[in-house]
């Protein structure tokens, strides 16, 4: 019978020195990653007309906390897609067709069931949904940078 003893070096003993010998502790190195690279790749499917909704991510998101933010009153209704009322139609012009719509302030909205209309001028892949639209197209991408922090590329 052969007996051998074996010596293995330079694997951490702890469970928490593994997580961060491969970036992976909680809001680690691996997981700003994948939060900026979030915030970044989505940026082409938000709705964009002055760049406020998308650019806001990267104030109000904690890098790092595995949850991106998009604040405002308005991020809600552009995320998912539906006109909330009630709308009071307000007139501009004399053209008899509404130029934007009001809100009374303190009054509940409510989903109206009409879908929001987006502009795709600036950003042709403006619409509803779109972490979810970002990550049908690019989460390899963002599976690749995670990996390369993990392995301390970045």
């Amino acid at each position: 019978m052969l007996k051998l003893k074996i010596k293995v070096t330079g694997i951490p003993k702890s469970k928490a020195a593994m997580l961060r010998r491969f970036n992976l502790e909680s809001g680690g190195k691996v997981q700003q990653v994948i939060d900026k690279a979030v915030i970044d790749k989505s940026l082409a499917y938000v709705p964009w007309d002055s760049g406020t909704l998308g650019k806001s991510a990267y104030g109000a998101t904690e890098i790092g906390s595995g949850k991106v933010v998009y604040p405002g009153p308005y991020a809600h209704y552009m995320y998912y897609g539906e006109v909330y009322g009630p709308n009071i139609p307000v007139f501009d012009d004399d053209s008899g067709t509404p130029t934007r719509f009001f809100s009374p302030p303190g009054r509940k909205k409510h989903p109206t069931g009409r879908e929001l209309q987006y502009k795709t001028d600036v950003n042709p892949l403006a619409g509803s949904f779109w972490f979810e639209r970002m990550k049908a197209d690019r989460l390899q991408e963002i599976i690749k940078e995670a990996e390369d922090a993990a392995k301390g590329k970045v």
